[in-house]
């Protein structure tokens, strides 16, 4: 089956975000794809939290996710949106949520950022996305994608393999990693995290990127992939710039390295 993979360098207009995003599902669908995936926050990427809180509402108020839901109505594709950051009423503070859209616009599925990205970098970048994020306490698998089942996880979750022992578990045949990247650590981190978090599952990853120099002065680092169940990638889009990629998989690909190599079927709890 093929899908497309969105590339972004998101700024922080939220309705500007969204046409790049209706235009590439249009796309998508013309050219041939049954999935769209975006990156981690496509809707808007803004670290001046003052000016980003003027931006973000309550999920059924978000001006993003109906857009996006209304392209994959009218185009007839299922849409992975990558992240947004939206408002919740039990906590000051703002959700990192992840979506995916069927093929009807309707919403199948739901899954919040887990782990915070709290750190600080030897390059001097600091980062405490605690102070303005609530962590997700689920782990979600979406059933029925054209891809069969899609576990969910977003950018700094791919450093914690709980997270992906339970997604392996539930025997995802994909999982959708969406990301915003710092350079740094994308440099020495990204490609082989994402080729260990496929192997370990014997699942598809497919993980859309945030790329280049942003509105809000950041720099992330692209290379949106697609890893395959024996961890070869598939698809590279690079570090340089934003664009649309398509990608064809060959689903059987997961039962056959799942009988050559049956880690998920010979795994065993630990002691305590």
């Amino acid at each position: 089956m093929r899908i497309a993979i969105l590339q972004m360098t998101s700024g922080v207009d939220p309705a500007a975000n969204a046409e790049v995003i209706v235009d590439a599902i249009a796309r998508a669908k013309r050219g041939g794809a049954q999935m769209l995936f975006t990156p981690e926050m496509a809707g808007m990427l803004d670290r001046d939290r003052k000016r980003a809180a003027e931006k973000i509402s309550f999920q059924d108020q978000d001006h993003v996710l109906s857009a996006v839901q209304s392209a994959a109505r009218e185009n007839g594709i299922c849409v992975a949106l990558g992240s947004l950051p939206l408002q919740q009423g039990n906590d000051d503070r703002w959700v990192n949520r992840s979506f995916v859209i069927d093929a009807s616009g309707d919403l199948a599925g739901h899954y919040d950022k887990m782990h915070m990205f709290d750190v600080a970098l030897s390059t001097g970048e600091t980062w405490r996305e605690s102070s303005a994020y609530a962590p997700g306490d689920k782990v979600v698998t979406v059933e029925d994608t054209p891809l069969g089942k899609l576990g969910l996880a977003v950018c700094y979750d791919m450093r914690f393999p709980a997270l992906f022992e339970s997604l392996g578990r539930a025997q995802c045949d994909a999982i959708s990693i969406p990301a915003a990247f710092t350079v740094p650590t994308g440099r020495d981190h990204w490609h082989v995290l994402l080729r260990a978090r496929a192997i370990e599952a014997s699942a598809f990853v497919i993980a859309a990127a945030q790329v280049g120099h942003h509105e809000d002065g950041r720099e992330t680092y692209g290379h949106s992939l697609v890893v395959d169940p024996w961890g070869d990638i598939v698809l590279d889009m690079g570090g340089e710039k934003a664009g649309l990629a398509f990608c064809e998989l060959d689903l059987d690909k997961i039962a056959q390295v799942r009988r050559q190599l049956p880690s998920l079927a010979n795994r065993r709890s630990m002691p305590n």
